[in-house]
């Protein structure tokens, strides 16, 4: 099973990791950008992740590099605890690779994608209620306004009325009996993506709760943060992306949607922030990048600085 880590050059030119400096990684998943991260630079890194699998694995790359690697099982909207219990304050580098993982996506026991069949899971840590539990009991208008919402999937009444007709005879179990039902009731995009693929995007990001997950990690991550700090975050579809941008937006003392030009930056001068973005526009990947690596073609990568001369809160 391969792991290509996405943007990874960019990712490393952004956050710039130093000699003796503490980072996080705080989605591990594979260990591409730990493994360049710590080859980079002889610095201490933190690697976070919820998924126990995805923690054994880090063992072997722990192993190469001794007292430099340290492994933290769990949510990264806890970073701040789990950094607390390990006696770390502050941090001069985050990096955050949003969504599921490709070994999450390649297993097909943890019933993340429909290309295999498997069990109806999605659960990156393997607790709490499975896409099976979703499907198989909310109500049809619960069920439309999920696949709405995380999926922006615009049929998503006619989809949660198949699958409540369809759970009505049979209880949805795997992955493929469930996208089957899906790619019925939607009509055929042009574009070739699947039927199913923006309902499991959906149930994936309700399962998980990713998008309360980045509003609490990029919350954590601010304030932890040392002067002259960086985190770097690479998402993959709109909802992430938004959530990352309105973030860094708002910590670099910018009102989405407000013009300089207007009444309000005419009549009172901008407050003094502690936070630069770095990167004006989403850095995208480039065609040799997404021939390779297919999976990169929706990425967008967003970096903060803090300030050098800022003090933490």
């Amino acid at each position: 099973m391969s792991h290509i880590p996405v943007l990874l050059n960019e990712v490393l030119e952004h956050l710039a990791p130093q000699a003796g400096e503490t980072i996080l990684d705080g989605t591990f998943g594979g260990g591409g950008y730990a493994r360049a991260i710590l080859q980079a630079a002889p610095c201490t890194l933190w690697a976070m992740d919820r998924d126990p699998e995805a923690i054994a694995r880090g063992a072997a790359l722990a192993a190469e590099h001794p007292g430099r690697l340290h492994l933290i099982e769990g949510r990264f909207g806890d970073m701040r605890s789990h950094l607390a219990a390990a006696g770390i304050e502050a941090l001069d580098g985050v990096v955050l690779d949003l969504g599921v993982s490709s070994f999450q996506i390649d297993t097909p026991e943890r019933g993340f994608s429909f290309r295999f069949d498997g069990p109806l899971d999605m659960r990156m840590g393997r607790t709490g209620p499975s896409a099976a539990d979703l499907v198989n009991t909310l109500s049809e208008g619960e069920l439309a306004d999920l696949i709405w919402e995380f999926g922006e999937e615009r049929f998503s009444r006619r989809v949660a009325r198949a699958i409540v007709k369809a759970r009505a005879e049979t209880p949805f179990e795997t992955t493929l009996q469930l996208a089957e039902v899906i790619r019925r009731s939607v009509p055929r995009d042009p574009s070739g993506i699947h039927g199913a693929t923006r309902s499991f995007q959906a149930l994936r990001i309700r399962v998980n709760d990713e998008l309360g997950e980045i509003e609490r990690v990029l919350e954590q991550a601010l304030s932890l943060l040392a002067p002259g700090g960086r985190i770097v975050v690479v998402s993959f579809h709109s909802l992430e992306d938004r959530i990352v941008k309105r973030a860094f937006q708002k910590a670099a003392g910018r009102t989405p949607g407000e013009s300089r030009h207007g009444p309000a930056a005419l009549l009172a001068p901008r407050a003094a922030t502690e936070f630069t973005i770095l990167t004006p526009r989403s850095v995208r990947p480039g065609s040799t990048e997404t021939s390779d690596n297919p999976r990169a073609r929706s990425a967008h990568l967003r970096a903060l600085l803090r300030k050098p001369e800022s003090r933490a809160a």
